[in-house]
């Protein structure tokens, strides 16, 4: 169960970076060298894939739920932004 569960994060994780450090470059004028480790999360996402589960179902349904908290953290923690309640 807790590796499941550490998979799950790292896969969030890699997902994260892969579209994070994009958004950075287009939006923030960042250096394209960020393009680098773009390709290296989300290839490191794709393999952390397969290493799921193969229930998929339940499987991406509770990947989802990490996907959530994981993204909640990330907002906090490194854009150190706040969650607005509706």
């Amino acid at each position: 169960m807790l590796k499941t569960t550490l998979l799950f994060f790292a896969t969030a994780l890699c997902e994260i970076v892969g579209c994070y450090l994009p958004w950075l470059w287009l939006k923030r004028g960042a250096t394209p060298l960020l393009l680098i480790p773009t390709a290296l999360a989300l290839a490191l996402f794709v393999w952390l894939l397969t290493l799921h589960p193969a229930a998929s179902g339940r499987v991406y349904a509770a990947y989802g739920g990490v996907y959530v908290c994981t993204a909640l953290l990330w907002l906090r923690v490194v854009d150190g932004g706040q969650i607005n309640p509706l």
